[in-house]
């Protein structure tokens, strides 16, 4: 008794620690969003790893930190009226943005060696401990590739392919981390034998992350601005130079209005295959009550994430370059939605198992 007491206990615990960490991981997308969205990601210059946590604590270290962004093309072509205060404003988003990241790393290392003392962690568990952990390094490892991207040349910001690498990294390494601890949360005999579903939940979750690609891109571009009517694209469902770029192939990751296009339509695609699931999910009937909770969570956030889209959209032509105002909520919101869409698919996906062992 004691023993099972002891593993059901280190189970939760594992469990709520990994929980812990895709809160914060949640919180890293979120602070980048909002970098991104107050034009921040380009303030620091340098990728410290030591002695980047410890922001200016004088004049003269402020002083340094902003001559070292006067060098840069964002400052020399977009921000020359900036003063020291403004770039206190933006340098603050994207150290905090680099300081979470490695408080999630310090979670992860204290978590991780608590957990062992108290002789909770498994040896299956190892494996995906140590894949999480090299996966949050080279996410670090891509964010500074995505820094250095708008730091020379002409460029005024980081380029939106590698914004969009950045951010679908970010987003697979919290549904691995999600999955993780559902194995360790969910009993298996919660899970749905419901092969079609499962096949369904597959193709949609698909789906949903090259639409999110596209958002990143979206975002990369500032395409909202190049479209921001709705339902059609300005005037037209079907609009001019979609294919106006060479090679064709560039169209998908460099033109703003097929970019456009491709976020917008899939996103009605993504809306009707939902609302097509839900209803097969709400036929299953000999189901646990994880399952009959699960199955209401993709709608719901599907709904609320294309009424933000077009809000978004709407609100696009009030933006005011370095201030907050009711475009930067609106995205900010629809890309939080997003991943906890994302998240909502992942849990169905685990509770539709593609082996069913019958107890």
């Amino acid at each position: 008794m004691n023993t099972i007491s002891l593993q059901q206990r280190g189970g939760r615990a594992v469990a709520n620690w990994i929980l812990i960490g895709v809160g914060m991981l949640l919180i890293q997308v979120i602070l980048g969003g909002i970098t991104r969205l107050t034009g921040s990601g380009l303030s620091i210059t340098e990728w410290n790893v030591v002695t980047g946590t410890i922001p200016p604590l004088n004049e003269q270290q402020w002083l340094e930190e902003f001559n070292k962004y006067r060098q840069t093309p964002q400052y020399n072509l977009l921000n020359t009226e900036f003063n020291l205060d403004n770039f206190k404003f933006i340098f603050f988003w994207e150290w905090f943005h680099r300081f979470w990241a490695r408080m999630i790393g310090v979670v992860f290392v204290v978590g991780f060696v608590y957990l062992l003392a108290k002789r909770y962690l498994k040896k299956e568990m190892i494996g995906p401990l140590v894949t999480l952990f090299l996966f949050g390094a080279l996410q670090g490892a891509v964010g500074w590739i995505m820094v250095a991207s708008g730091l020379t040349g002409d460029a005024v910001y980081v380029k939106p392919t590698r914004l969009a690498l950045h951010f679908i990294f970010a987003l697979l390494l919290i549904s691995y981390a999600y999955w993780f601890a559902l194995q360790l949360r969910i009993p298996s005999n919660q899970k749905v034998n419901q092969p079609a579903l499962r096949r369904w939940t597959i193709w949609i979750t698909l789906l949903l992350l090259i639409q999110l690609i596209f958002g990143a891109l979206m975002a990369g571009h500032k395409a909202a601005l190049a479209a921001s009517t709705w339902p059609a694209i300005n005037g037209s469902w079907l609009p001019d130079g979609l294919l106006s770029h060479q090679p064709a192939l560039l169209n998908f990751i460099d033109n703003k209005i097929t970019i456009h296009f491709i976020h917008r339509n899939l996103a009605y695609l993504i809306l009707v295959l939902i609302i097509l699931y839900t209803i097969k999910a709400y036929k299953v009937s000999f189901a646990g009550n994880t399952f009959r909770k699960a199955r209401v969570y993709p709608i719901l956030l599907v709904t609320v994430q294309v009424l933000l889209g077009i809000l978004s959209l709407l609100t696009a032509p009030s933006i005011v370059p370095n201030k907050w105002g009711m475009f930067e909520w609106m995205a900010q919101l629809h890309q939080v939605v997003g991943m906890l869409l994302l998240l909502s698919m992942t849990a169905m996906l685990y509770l539709l198992p593609s082996r069913f062992a019958k107890a």
